[in-house]
């Protein structure tokens, strides 16, 4: 008798279904996959959840997952429902997806690209996923994005902040909800300018990889077009953990703000050796020395304690706003987890709810179905206020919050507070922008 294993969804499998034999992969049986990859067969489909479980950016992939469960159990019917009572479109009726039940799989990125690439490909050719979603790092996200693309299923972007990805690196099966380097700039270099006058001198420490290059491009000349100078931009290794010899040189670069293009544990650490090389307490030429952190989180904030305090940043959505579908979802979560969700979380949630709605408007799982009820997709009530899914490149448009470190929070979770919600119409730009040129989006590809 062959013995029984455990698969990733907690059931037992045995013979050949447990990898033991000649088991073809799912979309490599004409039988079963009715024109398109993973077509879900009987009553339950399969979505891959691949989030960073190690690596730099885990604390945000924890909280990615938990979103992801989340959005199963509303989607199954579990629950209060959370943001299905207050989103615009009304098709989805907590019985599934199209009637069938919501069943997942995870994997871990690691936060590298080839490591990302090979759990999504493993979700879909051994697990049966029909839709991928994850990551919290751009180079993940292109990479597993590129996958999805050749193997004929839906990515939903998690946490991906490179312009690239719905840039150069587009894909028609690949859609993103999370806003870009681009829209951090236009929201915040105003505010900077405000805050700390239109004459300044910017030295970058800059994340080596496209999320990093494409960020520090987009601060730099929204801040050049202010009036600042760009005096320097280092590039530092993603697996970097002291960046004390990276500080050190701004001390003597006449630069009077300090911009951290760094993100989750990078970004901790190096405000923290920025912090104990003394550079706030800094006067240059007159002016305080200032620090930016063009993209925040609430887990980063929590990560780098006191040292947070007073500096601004942008990010995608915080748990504080006050509309339906916010609070809607805060209270879900909160209820299931004991604290509010970051907004690594919420993107990775309502990611989930688009696709699902996306396939019920559609009427089919098919890639390409999905890819025509996204494209041009209006909607509201998902904690972003009205919001397109662009059908050149399939970017959200929606307001993008600029935030500072509070200075006296009142709780380990209350530690940003939203400086200003900059409009939709600030942070549009046109499909052929330079800053996202030189990409095709190509075909959907329903891996037929």
């Amino acid at each position: 008798m062959t013995k029984p294993t455990l698969s990733r969804r907690g059931v037992l499998k045995t013979g050949a279904a447990a990898g033991v034999g000649l088991a073809l992969p799912t979309y490599l049986s004409a039988a079963s996959h009715s024109g398109f990859t993973n077509a879900p067969q009987g009553g339950t489909v399969t979505l891959g959840f691949n989030v960073p479980q190690s690596g730099p950016y885990a604390d945000e992939g924890a909280d990615e997952l938990r979103a992801y469960q989340l959005a199963v159990e509303h989607l199954n019917g579990e629950g209060d429902g959370g943001m299905l009572k207050t989103f615009s479109s009304k098709v989805l009726e907590g019985n599934g997806i199209l009637g069938k039940k919501v069943e997942y799989v995870t994997g871990d990125t690691q936060t590298k690209s080839d490591a990302a690439r090979a759990s999504a490909k493993s979700m879909i050719e051994k697990d049966g996923a029909v839709m991928i979603t994850g990551g919290s790092s751009s180079g993940v996200a292109i990479a597993v994005q590129g996958l999805c693309q050749e193997a004929g299923v839906i990515f939903m972007a998690g946490l991906t902040h490179s312009n690239d990805t719905t840039g150069k690196d587009k894909k028609a099966n690949g859609f993103r909800h999370f806003f870009n380097g681009y829209m951090s700039g236009a929201a915040l270099a105003p505010v900077l300018a405000a805050q700390y006058g239109n004459d300044r001198k910017a030295y970058h420490l800059t994340a080596d990889y496209t999320w990093g290059w494409t960020q520090q491009e987009s601060i730099a000349a929204a801040t050049e077009a202010l009036g600042w100078q760009t005096v320097n931009n280092v590039l530092t290794p993603l697996a970097q953990t002291d960046f004390s010899s990276y500080i050190a040189p701004v001390l003597n670069s006449g630069a009077d703000v300090l911009v951290l293009n760094h993100y989750g544990g990078n970004m901790v650490n190096s405000l923290t050796n920025a912090v104990q090389f003394g550079l706030r307490e800094k006067i240059i030429d007159g002016k305080q020395f200032e620090i930016v952190v063009p993209l925040f989180s609430r887990l980063m904030a929590r990560g780098a304690g006191e040292n947070i305090k007073g500096i601004l940043g942008s990010t995608n959505w915080h748990w504080s706003l006050q509309d339906e579908g916010t609070k809607a979802f805060v209270q879900s979560f909160g209820t299931k987890y004991g604290f509010p969700p970051s907004q690594a979380a919420h993107t990775c949630y309502v990611q989930t709810l688009l696709y699902a709605d996306a396939v019920a408007r559609a009427g089919s799982f098919n890639p390409c179905a999905v890819v025509e009820a996204l494209e041009g997709f209006e909607f509201d009530g998902l904690g972003n206020g009205p919001t397109l899914y662009r059908a050149e490149d399939h970017q959200c448009f929606k307001d993008v919050l600029v935030v500072r470190g509070k200075e006296n929070p009142t709780s380990e979770f209350d530690l940003l507070e939203v400086v200003e919600v900059t409009p939709r119409a600030q942070v549009e730009y046109a499909p052929d922008h330079p800053m996202f040129a030189g990409g095709n989006l190509g075909q959907c590809n329903p891996g037929a």
